[in-house]
């Protein structure tokens, strides 16, 4: 099959496409043919060695870590899945920029709707799970109020979903061109960072400061002081390796 590969760490530019064999199913395995992949700066990290500390990579190295396609094999031991099936999933560095990649039925593998494409699919599992990842980690509950700023990310865009449903009051930072979109998403108010002051504005629309603050823009001493609550926490989601900062109450 063929895969886009990294032999090393490296500059992006020497990333080739490689005559891989196909992969097989081994127990508690699907394998997947590919329809669609998605990149995340993750993705980038593990090519040129920025991650290598934490997240070292074996090389050949697949690119790629969010699939969409169709399962063609199921290995032993697997159920809920079978070929023909249509899936969504996180593969690790098993990689997904390829014709075919192997992937772990579990929280990391999930059906895919009949009207999810594979394009919109791929787009969904490691954003959508360090959102999750993150809210669950700040324990947020219904009747309380998060401010998500760089809510037009990759993760803000699933971390403001997932907190309306939650119940949650979400604040939002938009642009005013894209305000109507995140209000659509779920956002009860959102803050221009361009033309305001995130922290002011904010405690203009709750008082006594939110509950919860998930921060994808700034990180170290950039990070913004959470609005009358204490600082912030930085750290990589544990489920899917994927930098993110936050603060919670």
């Amino acid at each position: 099959m063929k895969a886009l590969v990294a032999t090393d760490y490296q500059p992006l530019d020497r990333l080739t496409i490689a005559e891989l064999p196909k992969p097989a199913a081994g127990p508690d395995e699907v394998v997947v043919k590919v329809e669609a992949a998605a990149l995340n700066p993750l993705d980038l990290m593990l090519v040129t060695g920025a991650a290598k500390d934490l997240f070292p990579a074996e090389h050949p190295l697949i690119v790629g870590m969010d699939v969409a396609g169709t399962v063609v094999e199921a290995g032993a031991g697997v159920s809920g899945y079978a070929p023909g099936d249509r899936v969504l999933g996180f593969v690790g560095q098993a990689g997904s920029v390829a014709e075919y990649t192997v992937a772990t039925p579990g929280p990391r593998l999930a059906h895919r709707p009949q009207k999810l494409d594979a394009v919109h699919a791929a787009a969904i599992p490691e954003s959508g799970m360090t959102a999750v990842c993150l809210l669950r980690a700040v324990g947020l509950t219904e009747g309380e109020s998060v401010l998500v700023i760089g809510a037009t990310g990759g993760i803000g865009l699933y971390a403001v979903q997932l907190a309306h449903a939650l119940g949650a009051r979400v604040i939002a930072t938009a642009t005013a061109q894209d305000a109507d979109y995140i209000r659509e998403l779920g956002a009860a108010d959102t803050v221009d960072y361009r033309q305001s002051d995130v922290v002011e504005e904010t405690l203009k629309l709750v008082p006594d400061g939110v509950d919860v603050v998930v921060d994808l823009v700034n990180r170290g001493e950039g990070l913004a002081p959470a609005p009358g609550r204490p600082g912030p926490v930085a750290g990589w989601c544990p489920r899917c390796s994927a930098r993110t900062t936050w603060a919670a109450a």
